[in-house]
């Protein structure tokens, strides 16, 4: 199907000539263009636009999974009718494997995956090898080795109705495909045979069998069928299933992969001996042959990424092969927040390297686990599309890169960057005190950044003093208790923050329509060029915004971050004027965590019903008014549980943001158990 986007909005402001400007780029061949997007001027709305008038299969990049959630979601409200696919780490918790030497600590690799996510994964590489309108929002975890391509378009099974092949031959080659026959207890992954008929989870499928219906040693039918009640939902003439894991190889060539190792393994244990380290050398000895038993009998075996070099026959420091490459080659990539992204990306490799430097050097590993591995930045840059980036704060390599930037700096609400005032330091504090009184009367919200964690406490014990609703926010503040305080002001509750570095806070604030930045001329990471145009962006959900920086100098990166401000302040209101708009302030809902924790606390004793909470119940009022102290052990206990229940619920819902903030009250619940 052709990209069909579906919207009651129409592109305005300066939209239009953004996607008309980048559309012209990428049809004239340019490798790489800058989209430079103010916050709210809706670039995602953008790039639907411009897939939908370049219609080719399309990456979009994100920093974290959170972002990419965000993406995923409105993209799949936009393309309705095409495969709108999601590509993160489908690990729910993650511990890599890791040797400290100087306290002779080993820490085994534990990791939780989320059965989910693992779907979206699989359904993801299925729709890129079987259709051309893909969307795939994925987080920068795309660039880790997932196995062949090729392996895995191998070992696909062709079937159809009237292929004459007996059902024996069919089972084996699942089996070859890593399925797991299970005639009790059906899961993703899994086959069972009843009679004439093969029923498969296959590893994308959600909620669906495929049935295979057999009459002798002939295909007689292919159905897809509920897993729950087993009525048949559709059927069709062909089919074709992809291996149950992406690093499904076969047979064949396993044994050879078995034995390089083995060959690899003599070699490394002759250079450990020869080192006098003969701990290392048994150690080394030890496990590999064990996991080669393991891939002889099971064709599995823990930590059988580690081999992946061997088992996909690459040479030495050969890349992997990443979801990038199953992408045809004139596939679209946009890099969503590429000030962020494009760093991330680079430094995962050496990050990686170096935690299996150790295990290699004492024998923990062989030196083929270094090829497992993510993809360093020159060979992400090979498999870079025709690339958009995507920033409201582009950096040097996008600016270095990138053929033509386009401005995106007129938002649908009409909303102007707020206004700046430059102050002296000497009487700041008797100024930052009328502000705030004057912000009173007005029942506006204001954020004020320091430098230091002892400067943000010292001036928040100032204002109190003053009778000002104040309190401190930095990172010795527990997750929760940052949720509590952001939701504090957004409920009136209090007037002030006091922090450090607001901008990591993920702050969505459109009641706070004041920020003070102290110490602005201090050159550094939180008072660069980029940092300030970020912070400043933060008043920009609020119609009368005002920034005041505190400085005895002005600095080039004040300079710059206000002359940057200025300038795209000056196109928003002259758009607004010539079009008759007049700005409004964004009005949300105050989204509370601890509505999570009221709900489950109404359950009465017997269970039954939903009622003001009885004796032996959760306190959700203490809770939330004690930051998660909790009753007794036993109501802890029941908290945690319902909690858990909410935050796997979230996560499957794709709202990690909403699932990590449950996490770290549980956390909290359980410290106090």
């Amino acid at each position: 199907m052709d990209f069909k986007l579906h919207s009651e909005f129409k592109p305005s402001g300066d939209q239009p000539e953004a996607i008309d400007s980048l559309v012209r780029g990428i049809k004239d061949g340019m490798r790489a263009q800058t989209l430079l997007g103010v916050t709210g001027s809706g670039k995602t709305f953008t790039m639907a636009n411009i897939i939908e008038k370049i219609q080719r299969p399309t990456l979009v990049l994100a920093h974290n999974k959170t972002l990419a959630g965000q993406l995923y979601a409105e993209f799949k409200e936009l393309f309705p009718e095409n495969a709108v696919e999601y590509f993160i780490s489908y690990y729910d918790y993650y511990q890599p494997e890791a040797y400290i030497a100087a306290t002779d600590t080993y820490i085994e690799k534990d990791s939780s995956i989320n059965d989910e996510i693992d779907r979206m994964r699989h359904e993801a590489t299925k729709s890129l090898l079987t259709r051309e309108d893909v969307i795939i929002v994925a987080s920068v975890s795309c660039i880790y080795g997932i196995g062949e391509k090729e392996d895995y378009l191998a070992l696909a099974l062709m079937l159809e109705t009237g292929l004459e092949i007996p059902m024996d031959a069919v089972m084996a080659q699942l089996i070859n495909m890593q399925y797991t026959r299970n005639d009790f207890d059906l899961s993703r992954g899994c086959f069972r045979r009843k009679g004439d008929i093969i029923d498969i989870w296959t590893p994308d499928s959600e909620h669906t069998l495929t049935r295979i219906s057999f009459f002798g040693d002939e295909i007689d039918k292919i159905s897809y069928v509920d897993a729950i009640t087993g009525k048949t939902e559709f059927t069709r003439d062909y089919i074709e299933l992809f291996p149950a894991s992406h690093y499904a190889t076969g047979r064949a060539k396993l044994n050879t992969a078995i034995d390089k190792i083995e060959a690899e393994l003599e070699v490394r244990l002759k250079e450990l001996r020869e080192a006098g380290d003969m701990i290392a050398a048994y150690r080394l000895e030890q496990r590999t042959r064990y996991d080669m038993d393991m891939l002889r009998e099971t064709g599995f075996c823990k930590g059988i990424e580690n081999y992946s070099r061997h088992i996909a026959g690459r040479a030495e420091g050969e890349p992997p092969c990443t979801l990038m490459d199953f992408f045809p080659e004139d596939f679209l990539l946009f890099i969503d927040e590429s000030h962020q992204t494009i760093p991330q990306v680079g430094a995962m490799y050496n990050g990686d390297r170096s935690r299996k430097e150790m295990l290699v050097q004492y024998g923990f590993r062989l030196p083929s686990a270094f090829d497992n591995r993510p993809l360093k930045f020159n060979e992400f840059e090979q498999r870079m599309g025709q690339t958009v980036f995507v920033s409201a704060t582009p950096a040097d390599y996008e600016k270095e890169h990138s053929e033509q930037t386009v401005e995106q700096v007129i938002r649908p609400t009409g909303l102007l960057e707020p206004e700046i005032f430059i102050r002296p330091v000497e009487g700041q504090i008797e100024d930052i005190l009328a502000e705030l009184k004057d912000q009173k009367k007005t029942g506006d919200k204001s954020l004020i950044m320091t430098l230091t964690k002892r400067m943000a406490e010292d001036l928040t014990d100032f204002l109190k003093k003053e009778d000002i609703r104040v309190t401190y926010l930095h990172s010795d503040i527990k997750a929760v208790e940052r949720m509590q305080i952001l939701n504090q002001l957004r409920n009136d509750e209090i007037d002030v923050i006091v922090g450090i570095n607001l901008l990591r806070e993920g702050i969505d604030l459109p009641e706070v329509s004041l920020l003070m930045i102290l110490d602005a001329d201090k050159e550094g990471f939180l008072r660069s060029e980029r940092s300030l145009i970020q912070i400043i962006g933060r008043c920009a959900r609020n119609d009368h915004g005002r920034v005041i920086l505190y400085a005895d100098e002005v600095t080039d990166s004040m300079m710059n971050a206000v002359s940057e401000t200025n300038r795209r302040r000056k196109i928003q209101k002259e758009y607004n004027d010539a079009n008759g708009i007049t700005p409004k302030t964004i009005r949300k809902a105050v989204r509370d965590v601890f509505d999570i924790v009221a709900e489950n606390s109404k359950d009465t004793s017997g269970g039954k019903g939903r009622g003001k909470a009885s004796k032996g119940g959760i306190d959700a009022a203490r809770l939330i008014n004690d930051g998660v102290s909790g009753g007794t052990e036993e109501e802890n206990k029941k908290l945690i549980e319902k909690l858990t229940v909410e935050m796997t619920k979230a996560a499957k819902e794709l709202d990690f943001e909403r699932a990590a903030e449950i996490r770290d009250i549980i956390i909290e619940l359980k410290g106090k158990k």
